[in-house]
């Protein structure tokens, strides 16, 4: 099972470019700004040279994707979460990337921003751009968690 968190989600849509989309120079602008696919990139309107309080901060509501891993975690079509971030996977790519079998189930309501990846074949792939872990806590944890444990004891036999 796999869970990726903002970075992680992002590592993971470069991967998936690099190793099944073929795209072997695919990148983050945040790690290289000359990359010819930029498959994760900064935010529109945003300037390096002027970073003070212009990340994505804060709740933010998600659309989610019926007949989606998302949406059997989530058991709902719209979510809040919150971030903290500057870049997101570039939506220009996304056409391919579901063509491809990644699959994003869950855009933002504003700008319909790409906050959840999807591997529809694997059993527990998902990545989401926000963090899950600001509005957990032990007794009440974010369906995300939940579900991951479960994915990992029914991988490991231990159901």
């Amino acid at each position: 099972p796999f869970l990726g968190i903002c970075l992680g989600m992002q590592c993971a849509v470069i991967e998936f470019a690099r190793n099944v989309l073929n795209l072997k120079d695919a990148s983050s602008t945040e790690f290289d700004e000359h990359t010819k696919n930029p498959v994760v990139h900064i935010l529109p309107n945003q300037d390096l040279k002027k970073i003070g309080g212009t990340m994505r901060l804060g709740n933010w509501e998600c659309k989610i994707t019926k007949n989606s891993l998302a949406y059997k975690i989530y058991k709902k079509t719209n979510v809040l979460e919150r971030h903290r971030h500057r870049y997101e996977m570039n939506k220009k790519y996304m056409p391919l990337f579901e063509k491809n079998g990644m699959i994003v189930s869950g855009l933002s309501n504003i700008a319909e921003l790409p906050e959840i990846v999807e591997i529809k074949e694997h059993p527990f792939f998902i990545g989401v751009q926000y963090h899950p872990e600001y509005n957990s806590t032990p007794l009440s944890p974010n369906p995300l968690f939940l579900a991951l444990i479960k994915a990992a004891l029914d991988f490991s036999g231990h159901n």
